[in-house]
């Protein structure tokens, strides 16, 4: 198999590619910017068609991980650009040299809920007052441009990871700065009964293999660990790196009315609220839980404890990993 990776040089992209290597696959990457790991590598934007066309010849396989992981509102434009415009140009390029490429699309748990009195599955959906966060809108309007696709005949597969942590994730992402802020110290206080489902990035790495060779097209997979109270996530993260353990809890309308201030105050100066994000602790509402029983049971799809799966992540920051 030849597989075109992209976003390859993203957190979880980069993972993909060595595990389509660890499976003998043949893998190109694309991205923006060149990355070690894939046999070869195409630069370029995913809203560049030419690129992209020249990325997809001769490849079997696509698996579209390029998107836009932000709450920032300053780069709500180009979410809605990356995700929505990016994720089309993607599917109708690989589309017009083979019907029959498979594609795996990488989208979020954050399609899938979270949804109140449970832990959510691929049947559920977010709620429509979630829809004001942008990066909620636009990986839903990505997935959903994906599942037309497979209704019209595509090949297409839809992984759906929850809150992946590792090595790698250097830029960081939004989920990499909360790993980063509580080894630092500079988290003191976590969101009272709020929950997370953390999984190791090597696992959905190897989820999105298996999505490959075993997925249903037209099908949504969530790709997750286990449910943990952010207390507890926060915990394994400071205890991993030897830091004292927060133990402020605070409620989640106090936070929210301290974003809205923050956010205020912020924008005035013209700055992104840096700990108090506000559209972060709007989608904290509900714990983000979620049941990937269905992956299990048709993938063959397995995750390692979440306390591991943090404590790596913990260390590798701390390391510079």
């Amino acid at each position: 198999m030849k597989a075109l990776v992209t976003g390859a040089a993203g957190f979880i992209g980069s993972h993909v590619v060595d595990a389509l290597r660890a499976a003998g696959a043949d893998v190109r990457g694309f991205d923006r910017r060149e990355a070690s790991g894939a046999g070869e590598f195409v630069v370029g934007d995913i809203l560049d068609r030419e690129a992209l066309a020249h990325a997809v010849e001769g490849c079997d396989t696509v698996f579209h991980l390029a998107a836009c992981y932000s709450y920032a509102r300053a780069d709500a434009g180009l979410m809605e650009r990356v995700n929505v415009e990016g994720t089309r140009a993607l599917i109708e390029t690989a589309l017009r040299g083979s019907r029959s490429r498979r594609i795996v699309h990488t989208s979020s748990c954050a399609t899938c809920g979270p949804v109140p009195g449970r832990p959510a599955t691929e049947a559920d959906h977010p709620a429509a007052w979630e829809l004001r966060v942008p990066y909620k809108r636009t990986k839903l309007a990505a997935e959903r441009l994906a599942l037309l696709a497979a209704d019209e005949g595509a090949d297409i597969v839809v992984v759906n990871p929850t809150t992946p942590v590792g090595p790698g994730d250097r830029r960081p992402t939004p989920t990499g700065k909360m790993v980063a802020d509580v080894a630092s110290g500079r988290a003191r206080a976590y969101l009272a009964r709020s929950a997370l489902n953390i999984v190791a990035v090597e696992d959905v790495a190897k989820g999105h293999v298996l999505a490959y060779e075993r997925g249903r097209s037209g099908q949504r997979y969530l790709l997750g660990g286990e449910n943990m109270a952010m207390r507890d996530v926060f915990a394994v993260i400071a205890t991993a790196v030897g830091r004292s353990v927060p133990r402020v809890a605070v409620p989640w309308t106090l936070a929210y009315a301290a974003g809205q201030f923050g956010g205020v105050a912020q924008r005035l100066a013209r700055r992104e609220p840096t700990l108090l994000n506000l559209d972060e602790i709007r989608v904290a509402r509900w714990p983000m839980s979620f049941d990937d029983a269905l992956a299990r049971r048709e993938l063959g799809y397995v995750s390692r404890p979440a306390v591991a799966a943090l404590a790596a992540a913990a260390q590798a920051i701390k390391a510079g990993r």
